[in-house]
């Protein structure tokens, strides 16, 4: 996979923005700074002859795949939502078609953020902040992050049905809670053992992240996680959170 003439010309007008043929506030050396800064490139601008703009549409229509999703990891950081200057284009929808496109030149799986049925400000914050992670330094950076969005939305939901849950319970006792007192999850489906089966091993993958999150993340002093590890791990949370909210809210209150 590549980008498009369509997508180069989409990250260029209506993400970064264009004005008197100079990209966003690019000069020509804060765009040169933009690649090694930003995303780990090694590439000169200066030699390319055109304004910022037509530079920048040069190196992102011919670079290599992998190559081009750091770029556009990179714009998401550089160029914030709501940022000075942003055009009014430049939204959270396109800001997370980008980074799916981003994890699909990096051959990633995409399992994308989700838009809860149920408004939890903190995991709300927790989900946005986990993004810009994700596209600034890498999914290793976002999994404190995660762990508090889905921790978060399990406490809250416990809490919106009435549930017991002990001050400080971990994200493995909330899912457990949730899970068999909740009158949602009482409803019995078709090949309900085989879906019980999945739901335990999902409380494994929250106990998993809970140590990933104490050990191998920025949130505490040690070692880090790869890259596609780190990945598998948000990917496995955002799996968990698509759920949950979906089974809460088949007909249910918000």
């Amino acid at each position: 996979m590549t980008l498009s003439r369509r997508d180069v010309m989409r990250v260029v007008n209506q993400y970064i923005g264009v004005s008197g043929g100079y990209l966003g506030d690019f000069s020509y050396r804060t765009h040169a700074d933009f690649y090694p800064e930003y995303c780990d490139l090694d590439i000169d601008p200066n030699t390319i002859e055109g304004t910022t703009r037509e530079r920048f549409i040069e190196i992102l229509s011919t670079a290599a795949p992998g190559d081009q999703a750091k770029i556009l990891r990179g714009l998401i950081a550089r160029f914030p939502i709501g940022g000075p200057g942003a055009p009014d284009t430049r939204t959270e929808s396109l800001r997370d078609e980008l980074l799916a496109l981003a994890a699909s030149l990096a051959g990633a799986p995409v399992v994308s953020t989700p838009s809860l049925r149920f408004d939890v400000a903190a995991t709300s914050r927790a989900l946005d902040d986990a993004e810009v992670l994700i596209a600034s330094q890498g999914a290793g950076s976002a999994l404190d992050r995660v762990h508090t969005a889905i921790h978060a939305y399990l406490r809250e939901q416990a809490a919106r049905a009435n549930l017991s849950l002990e001050e400080g319970a971990s994200i493995t006792r909330a899912f457990k809670v949730l899970r068999q007192s909740h009158p949602k999850f009482a409803t019995h489906a078709a090949r309900q053992s085989d879906a019980d089966s999945i739901l335990k091993s999902l409380g494994s993958v929250l106990d998993k992240l809970n140590d990933l999150r104490n050990h191998a993340s920025p949130a505490h002093p040690n070692p880090s996680l790869d890259e596609p590890e780190a990945m598998l791990a948000v990917h496995a949370a955002r799996t968990i959170l698509h759920y949950v909210d979906a089974k809460l809210g088949d007909g249910g209150q918000r």
